[in-house]
């Protein structure tokens, strides 16, 4: 049986694949599952995907399962549990920007009638599709990633600068940037 091709930066890792395989580049609409990538690419930033992509499970039972209401009002109680939990990244300025995220998410919502709807208006609400050769030149941000990422910060979010916004809409398909030799590439298009 043939290998699926697959974009470089996955292959060898069977976590990292099959992210790349059933989540990654797949165009994201509801407002959960976004919040989820944006808190998970908020706590990678300085460090590998992979070791937040090993830790997803425990991030998700520490944080309510993402539920970003619950997460907006949480106490310092419940700040300072999250600090001692050695299942996640205990990132001091991480924690507190998740809730302070998770309040300006709900702002947002209720400004644009949905996170999902605010976030997809940047491009037209479908995916921008790039034709990338080699995973090594898909960029680390872009002018419309410094756009996304000004406004965030305006509207109060934290650790959401411009690499990691870049690395959010990949990963929430806002972007198309599956190398096109890859079995994922023409999959993903809507």
């Amino acid at each position: 049986m043939k290998e699926k091709k697959r974009c470089g930066w996955c292959e060898g890792d069977q976590l990292y694949e099959a992210y790349h395989d059933e989540e990654w580049g797949v165009p994201v609409y509801d407002d959960e599952t976004l919040f989820e990538f944006l808190t998970l690419e908020t706590f990678q930033a300085g460090l590998s995907w992979i070791t937040v992509l090993r830790k997803r499970e425990n991030f998700r039972k520490a944080f309510d399962e993402f539920d970003y209401k619950k997460i907006a009002s949480y106490s310092e109680t419940k700040i300072q549990e999250l600090l001692e939990n050695e299942g996640i990244i205990r990132n001091k300025l991480k924690v507190r920007a998740t809730v302070t995220n998770a309040q300006a998410f709900i702002q947002i919502q209720n400004e644009f009638g949905s996170f999902s709807n605010y976030i997809w208006r940047y491009v037209n609400g479908k995916p921008i599709q790039n034709q990338l050769t080699n995973y090594k030149k898909a960029p680390a941000n872009t002018e419309l990633s410094d756009q996304i990422s000004k406004d965030l910060k305006k509207r109060g979010l934290k650790f959401v600068g411009s690499t990691v916004i870049y690395a959010h809409m990949q990963a929430t398909g806002m972007v198309n940037d599956h190398e096109i030799s890859c079995f994922r590439y023409k999959e993903v298009i809507p």
